[in-house]
């Protein structure tokens, strides 16, 4: 059983930035394999960032690559995604997720833990 919780949401004008962290309750952390998928309303769940057990190899979706970094701190428990230079059209409710494959999935479906979701609001 895995816990995820976010935090760090919030409103911000374009051009600012935010750091979401997820916090995992679970005993085995170094070894999970997550992500961070995003939902604006009126579409699909989106796979933002995304990285294997190791947090050695990560996936960026085109809009981020640049503006936010994935970072995974097994002493903390706790996954960063931070954001920079934010754009209205990133505006969503955020969630970490994570599965039990190791490797990186780009599918929600895949994905077997889910935290709450946290709401980013990028004003213009």
């Amino acid at each position: 059983q895995v816990q995820l919780e976010e935090s760090g949401g919030g409103s911000v004008q374009a051009g600012g930035s935010l750091r979401l962290s997820c916090a995992a309750s679970v005993r085995t952390f170094s070894n999970l394999a997550m992500g961070w998928f995003r939902q604006a309303p009126g579409k699909d769940r989106e796979l933002v960032v995304a990285f294997d057990w190791s947090g050695s190899s990560t996936y960026y979706e085109e809009s981020v690559k640049g503006r936010f970094t994935i970072a995974k701190v097994n002493a903390e428990n706790t996954v960063y995604l931070q954001m920079n230079s934010l754009k209205p059209e990133d505006t969503a409710v955020y969630y970490c997720a994570s599965h039990p494959y190791g490797d990186i999935r780009y599918y929600a479906a895949d994905y077997t833990y889910w935290g709450q979701g946290t709401q980013v609001t990028v004003s213009s």
